[in-house]
C-alpha cells in the first residue's frame, strides 16, 4: 500500500515541478528544461530531480546549479501549495544530459 501512494505522488509531483519549472522567472534556467527522472525517498522527505536541457550540457548544469541555489524554496513552497502535502520533499536537482545523447543518436542513425 505505501509503495502505491509513494508512486501516485511520484507523479504528481512530476507533473507539478514541470509546470513550475516554466513559471521560474530566474534567466539562468532553461525554458525547455525537462524531468528525466524523480526519485523520491520512501519517508517523502527528499527527492532528487534528474533534469535535462535541449540546449545542451552546460545549459543544464548552469539550470541546475540556480534551481538548487536560489530557486528551490520558491519550488518548494509552490509544491506545498499546489499538491497541499503535509510534508514536502526536499528537492535536489540533479543535471542529466540523456537529452543531448538521444539527439547524438538519432544524428548517427539518420547519417547511415
Amino acid at each position: 500500500m505505501a509503495g502505491y501512494k509513494i508512486n501516485r505522488v511520484t507523479s504528481d509531483i512530476k507533473l507539478a515541478l514541470s509546470e513550475l519549472l516554466r513559471e521560474v522567472k530566474d534567466p539562468r534556467v532553461s525554458k525547455l528544461l525537462s524531468i528525466v527522472k524523480l526519485d523520491v525517498s520512501g519517508d517523502m522527505s527528499y527527492a532528487k530531480v534528474y533534469v535535462s536541457a535541449i540546449e545542451g550540457k552546460s545549459a543544464t548544469e548552469e539550470s541546475v546549479k540556480a534551481l538548487n541555489k536560489s530557486a528551490s524554496g520558491y519550488i518548494r513552497r509552490e509544491l506545498g501549495h499546489r499538491l497541499k502535502l503535509r510534508k514536502v520533499p526536499e528537492l535536489t536537482f540533479i543535471a542529466d544530459n540523456s537529452i543531448e545523447n538521444s539527439a547524438n543518436i538519432s544524428r548517427i542513425i539518420d547519417s547511415f
